[in-house]
């Protein structure tokens, strides 16, 4: 008698990093449930999966999500991407990211419960820790510094506590600076490669905010869904993982990697220096390690970069303009 196939929720699913989760669980011969408003994502993500027998997908609003919707019948396993993710509009429109962000997630934590699931992984960023101390450890400070991290915070709050009154069985990952292919590449201003992939295509100037000399640590999607699924399989629960490599990299060198002109614009308040993870509690517990170098990844998205040549092209004037409630509300913030 052969196995019963596994069955698994994720949520954002045709987002960027949910829509390399579904790859990753129909490679391993899951059974993949995905819902999704496409507020952020795109069906195009899902294309290559419409037509398999072993995936559905559902366009839903999470704040409308029903706790005993027909998806987490019979689930095992539920990996939470779904949300709200861009900082300035959190700024602008904090309701609606605590909406989301908060009450969506309890939702989806109410219908795990409900199903009866053997772990639910939570997708939480590393925000949360504001102008961190590097490298950054799972015990260290939380100091949200705008909307859209106290949210994601919160929301890993409910995580424990349904863990901690329902025994619902839960890790979160708080992701450091992901990126790869399917990266956000229109709305608002944010995310660099968006940025600057756009202004390579039109032969435009890099518009590096500060002296370019910060630190990300970025980590490609790839790796960052063989984390999750990590924390899926692992008989441990209630831990928070932070998923970096600990190895960051600079802006001026990923613009040296990409080659061309550059412009300085004023560096944000409220951004760190640096962002870096400290690996060593994901790596031990879970056995991860990053398989892809930076400049690997990178070459690997510029094979994809007339995806981007419907994105928006931004210049300082544009700038300024789109990240004016930024310097408004985040001067003094520390």
């Amino acid at each position: 008698m052969k196995n019963k196939k596994k069955v698994a929720v994720v949520t954002g699913g045709a987002g960027f990093i949910g829509s390399h989760m579904v790859d990753l669980l129909l490679k391993k011969n899951f059974y993949v449930n995905v819902i999704d408003d496409l507020s952020g994502g795109t069906i195009s993500n899902l294309k290559h999966h419409l037509k398999n027998k072993n995936f559905n997908f559902e366009k839903k609003d999470l704040c409308k999500l029903d706790v005993n919707h027909k998806f987490f019948l019979g689930c095992d396993y539920v990996f939470h991407f779904a949300g709200k993710g861009d900082i300035v509009p959190s700024i602008e429109k904090p309701i609606k990211y605590l909406d989301v962000n908060i009450m969506g997630t309890a939702r989806v934590l109410e219908a795990a419960k409900k199903a009866g699931v053997k772990k639910l992984v939570y997708s939480a960023s590393s925000s949360c820790y504001g102008m961190a101390k590097t490298p950054t450890s799972e015990n260290d400070a939380i100091n949200p510094l705008y909307p859209y991290a106290m949210s994601k915070y919160l929301g890993e709050k409910l995580c424990f506590h349904w863990f901690k009154l329902y025994k619902l069985p839960v890790n979160s990952i708080r992701i450091f600076n992901a990126y790869g292919p399917r990266v956000k590449t229109t709305g608002v201003y944010g995310a660099v490669f968006g940025v600057f992939f756009k202004q390579k295509l039109e032969n435009k100037a890099f518009t590096i905010v500060g002296n370019g000399n910060q630190k990300r640590d970025f980590v490609f999607v790839t790796d960052v869904v063989d984390a999750f699924f990590k924390a899926s399989q692992t008989k441990i629960s209630g831990e928070i993982f932070n998923l970096g490599t600990g190895k960051p990299n600079s802006i001026n060198h990923l613009v040296k990697i990409l080659g061309g002109k550059r412009i300085y614009i004023p560096k944000r308040p409220g951004e760190p220096n640096i962002t870096c993870a400290n690996p060593k509690k994901i790596q031990k517990i879970l056995k991860w390690k990053p398989k892809v170098k930076f400049e690997n990844g990178v070459k690997i998205m510029i094979m994809d970069i007339k995806k981007w040549k419907n994105a928006p092209l931004w210049n300082p004037s544009s700038i300024k303009k789109a990240t004016k409630s930024w310097f408004s509300y985040m001067k003094n913030i520390r």
